[in-house]
C-alpha cells in the first residue's frame, strides 16, 4: 500500500469518527469505534471497519443504521476536496472481541482453569501426527534434472519499445 493510500486511510477514519459522534442522529447506532478504512486503489470504495460494543442483536442493529448513514457520511465528507469521495462500506471488525477472548483464555490458563470458552477451544485442531509431505525438489533442481522454465514471447509492445531505444 502506498504512503498516499495510507494517508488517506487515517484521514477518513478521522473524519467519519467525528461526523459520526457529531452529525449522526440515529439511535439505532450504539457505542461504534471505526478501528481502520482501507480504501481501493481507484479511490471509488472505502470499507469502514468497525467495533461495537453490545449485544449481537445491538451489533446487528447499529450495523444496520451504520450503513444506512453512510451516504449521509459521504455527502459531509464533501468538503475534503478529494477528486472522488468513495462510496462507503461498512463491516464489522472481530479483531478486537478475538483479541480480548484470546487475552481471557491465556489469564485463565496461567491461573490453571480450565478455559472457559469451549466455542473458542473446540474450534482448535487437535494434534496428532502431521502427514508426510512429498520431498522438496531442490535436489532435482540442483542435479539440473527439472525443466528450465519457458520464457514467453516478447509482447509486441516490449519489442517496440526496445526498437525505440
Amino acid at each position: 500500500m502506498s504512503g498516499r493510500t495510507e494517508r488517506l486511510d487515517e484521514l477518513l477514519r478521522e473524519e467519519i469518527g467525528a461526523i459520526l459522534s457529531r452529525d449522526v442522529q440515529d439511535p439505532r447506532i450504539g457505542f461504534v469505534t471505526i478501528t481502520h478504512v482501507e480504501v481501493t486503489r481507484d479511490l471509488s470504495h472505502a470499507t469502514v471497519w468497525v467495533s461495537i460494543i453490545g449485544t449481537p442483536e445491538e451489533r446487528r442493529e447499529s450495523l444496520r443504521g451504520l450503513a444506512r448513514a453512510m451516504s449521509f457520511v459521504r455527502g459531509r465528507l464533501a468538503p475534503l476536496r478529494m477528486r472522488r469521495i468513495p462510496q462507503l462500506h461498512v463491516r464489522y471488525d472481530e479483531s478486537v472481541e478475538r483479541g480480548t477472548r484470546v487475552l481471557r483464555l491465556l489469564d485463565e490458563l496461567e491461573r490453571g482453569e480450565e478455559p472457559s470458552d469451549h466455542a473458542l477451544t473446540e474450534s482448535l485442531p487437535t494434534p496428532g501426527p502431521r502427514p508426510v509431505e512429498e520431498p522438496f525438489m531442490a535436489d532435482e533442481a540442483a542435479a539440473g534434472t527439472l525443466a528450465p522454465r519457458r520464457r514467453r514471447p516478447p509482447r509486441p509492445r516490449d519489442a517496440v519499445r526496445k526498437a525505440r531505444h
